[in-house]
């Protein structure tokens, strides 16, 4: 064996350490907020880019079911409690181009370059919906700063999508450390009660342990056609995407 190919050799079983030592080091960082096998990827994926960013893990909630004042139960992908309010992460991963503004029901999603078409609930609306659901699970803080934060993960494109709505973005996931930072620059949430959100958010991670209520949120979810795309074949396109400029600051709750 040449000295070339041992220094190769060498420099291949380094690399493959430094690569096992890091998935290791990722997976305890996540673990510290919640299990390996709970939720989706893209949602653990979020949470390290969150962790690594320097939030504390236990201001971290993930897989949140949240009891709506009718009793049927609203899934949260990520939640994050900050001095300078509530963010709610909506997680996606689809692939191909994306379609859609924050007054549609539906937005589309085109594959194949035009040839299949699918349609998914509008994510800035679900989002709302779940930051109306949370509001109203919080009596004692009115009024608190609660922003939505929408990320795609997958090979998704952005063609023409627009979400001017306050205290909302749409992002991919290269962008979630830039939006966190520009949130974390605003002043200071006036709180009523700290305890009151991290009781409903502990409880809200707590009944994700509970089969039934998991069964009756996806049966809900199903019902209202809410989770996956359904084929389609009308689109609309709009032209009035607007990009926030985003700044860089960190803060801790």
């Amino acid at each position: 064996m040449s000295l070339m190919s041992i220094i190769f050799l060498i420099c291949l079983i380094i690399g493959i350490f430094y690569l096992v030592y890091v998935k290791r080091k990722e997976r305890k960082l996540i673990e510290q907020v919640t299990p390996l096998t709970r939720g989706e990827w893209s949602e653990r994926r979020v949470i390290l880019k969150l962790l690594k960013e320097g939030i504390n893990p236990k201001a971290i909630f993930h897989d949140l079911y949240i009891q709506k004042p009718s009793g049927e139960y609203t899934q949260v992908d990520v939640v994050v409690a900050t001095k300078a309010g509530i963010i709610v992460f909506e997680v996606k991963d689809y692939s191909g181009w994306i379609f859609g503004n924050e007054y549609q029901k539906y937005w589309t999603q085109l594959l194949a370059y035009g040839k299949e078409k699918h349609r998914f609930y509008n994510p800035v609306m679900q989002n709302a919906g779940h930051i109306k659901a949370i509001r109203q699970c919080l009596p004692q803080n009115p009024g608190i700063p609660i922003y939505s934060v929408i990320v795609f993960f997958g090979n998704s494109e952005f063609k023409h999508v627009t979400c001017s709505a306050d205290n909302t973005f749409v992002i991919y996931p290269h962008s979630i450390r830039q939006v966190v930072s520009e949130i974390l620059m605003q002043p200071n949430a006036n709180f009523g009660n700290k305890y009151e959100i991290m009781n409903l958010f502990t409880k809200a991670v707590q009944n994700g342990n509970d089969s039934m209520i998991v069964s009756s949120q996806i049966n809900s979810a199903a019902y209202y056609g809410r989770k996956k795309p359904q084929s389609t074949y009308t689109i609309s396109f709009n032209s009035l995407f607007r990009f926030r400029g985003l700044s860089h600051r960190r803060k801790f709750w």
